[in-house]
């Protein structure tokens, strides 16, 4: 990833007390997939608040997003460069 490329991610991804919250979520239950109102009630954040800051994480790749039962799941996505540092930060134990 190219500098300027890098930059532009890390600003994203620490520039919000909101996404924090939902990526503790999130890393704390890897594996298991949440929909935007799960999300919500879970992190205590308004509905508009998630859905801008998965907007922002799954475009970065950090989370991944996949569609059944006409509801949208977000998920951490364990194939991302980013997975490894994060999961460390959230302290998730025994991360590969």
């Amino acid at each position: 990833m190219k500098n300027k490329e890098t930059e532009e991610v890390l600003a994203k991804l620490f520039g919000s007390t909101s996404r924090a919250r939902i990526l503790t979520l999130l890393f704390a239950n890897e594996g298991l997939s949440f929909y935007q109102r799960q999300i919500m009630f879970e992190a205590g954040l308004s509905l508009q608040t998630v859905q801008r800051e998965l907007s922002n994480l799954v475009e970065i790749g950090i989370i991944s997003k996949d569609e059944a039962d006409n509801r949208v799941y977000y998920k951490v996505n364990t194939d991302s460069g980013f997975f490894k540092p994060l999961a460390e930060i959230c302290g998730l134990a025994g991360v590969k």
